[in-house]
């Protein structure tokens, strides 16, 4: 059996971690547990490093449960938030608790006969019924202010910029973490909290009050992972148009995919290690060839693949690779019309784009795209360009400058793919 902590150490997955963690995992099977948000009904890459913490654990014999903090979820945590979260019903609640399972599904084994099987578990179920006065009585007697006050997060939030100061609710919110390490310990056997290392400070007020509810014989452990930034140190994960999430209608495979393939050397060094199960030869491997000639990306393309695949199959890997040959080799009408809107769209997210009515269709090529949709500044330099094979039309080369131009022509029944040379593409809309 692998030795989990050793998995992480090699991986660059490991921060902090408790003394006495690592003599646990070897001498039993630890049932650890780790937490996240649901407040969005997809989980995004920001989330992986965690998920991926949970497949190795497993991988080394251990059982991982996965708690939807759904009570927690509603109020907030200070650590390294300026908002407070907002309220969730019940029924968004379920239904972004099944979503997320979903994708986890893909990374635990959940039906799995063996004594590790993954779980996955609601905080709002054991702390719906929870009155103010039990709180305060069982779990708010233990914990001292002077304690609670120590934390770094806190600290940040009380001497920080933020307008709106540290309320009572977010205050609380490392007694809320720490009873759901207290609720685990009793009722599913948990002894080690996996999280962020922003979470640090939460997870070992859980092991305190454990301590401190339970008697000093009963040991729990925290472990952590490292934030991952980027080699520029801005925050891994966020691109202009947002987070890159793991639900398909939310982030394309191709978009998904060409995040990882665009992502600089270093990172590719590191993120191979944390973001796949692939062994530590073959991943030595890969980056001793990557170095030989960083110019083929060998790195970045199993990296974009591995994720890809693991994330979400590899039919949408093949298309997203599909659609990444559009741009740069060659490809057909057919190719085009394979793809949904939103990866037709995102493929050409960067190109220049006009928009005309469709009552102007029916008109020659050469009227369209130098009149309607500028595509060419003059038709001289059209005609020139058509003659030399120089323009296509949806990746079909257009023969004849005076062939008109129909709603026949259109893809996904709203958009002509105009190319002039090889790389410069117009993308034009039809309202």
């Amino acid at each position: 059996m692998k030795n989990f902590v050793e998995e992480l150490r090699w991986r660059g997955m490991l921060a902090q971690i408790m003394p006495g963690t690592e003599e646990l995992l070897q001498k039993e099977m630890v049932t650890a547990y780790l937490g996240t948000d649901p407040t969005a009904d997809s989980l995004h890459i920001g989330h992986l490093c965690g998920i991926m913490m949970l497949r190795h654990l497993q991988r080394c014999g251990h059982k991982p449960i996965i708690l939807v903090g759904g009570a927690t979820g509603m109020i907030g945590d200070p650590s390294g938030k300026s908002q407070e979260r907002n309220l969730l019903n019940d029924e968004t609640l379920r239904h972004n608790q099944e979503c997320i399972k979903a994708q986890v599904a893909k990374f635990l084994d959940f039906e799995s006969k063996e004594a590790n099987a993954a779980e996955m578990v609601n905080n709002y179920d054991w702390m719906k019924d929870f009155t103010f006065l039990d709180f305060a009585r069982e779990v708010g007697k233990h914990i001292t202010v002077n304690y609670m006050m120590a934390k770094e997060s806190v600290q940040q939030r009380l001497n920080g910029t933020a307008r709106d100061g540290l309320s009572f609710t977010e205050f609380t919110y490392q007694l809320l973490q720490g009873y759901d390490f207290l609720y685990l310990y009793q009722h599913k056997g948990v002894k080690l909290q996996l999280g962020g290392n922003d979470q640090w400070g939460n997870m070992t007020t859980g092991t305190e009050l454990i301590r401190r509810t339970l008697g000093n014989d009963v040991e729990t452990f925290a472990l952590t992972c490292p934030l991952i930034t980027k080699s520029d140190g801005k925050k891994f994960g966020k691109t202009e148009s947002g987070n890159i999430w793991l639900d398909p209608k939310r982030t394309t495979p191709y978009r998904f995919y060409q995040f990882w393939l665009n992502v600089s050397d270093d990172d590719a060094e590191r993120y191979i290690k944390i973001f796949t199960s692939l062994e530590k030869e073959t991943i030595d491997a890969l980056i001793e060839e990557h170095r030989q000639d960083p110019g083929r990306r060998v790195l970045q393309k199993r990296l974009a693949e591995e994720v890809t695949i693991m994330v979400h199959s590899r039919e949408a890997l093949d298309m997203a690779i599909e659609a990444s040959n559009i741009l740069f080799g060659k490809a057909t009408k057919e190719a085009l019309e394979k793809l949904d809107e939103q990866t037709f769209l995102d493929v050409f997210d960067g190109v220049e784009k006009y928009e005309i009515s469709r009552d102007q269709l029916g008109q020659p090529a050469i009227e369209l795209f130098t009149t309607v949709a500028p595509v060419f500044p003059s038709k001289g330099e059209m005609r020139k360009m058509v003659q030399g094979g120089g323009v296509s039309l949806n990746k079909e080369k257009l023969a004849d400058q005076n062939r008109a131009v129909t709603a026949d022509d259109l893809i996904d029944g709203k958009y002509l793919l105009a190319q002039k040379g090889k790389k410069n593409y117009y993308l034009i809309t039809v309202k």
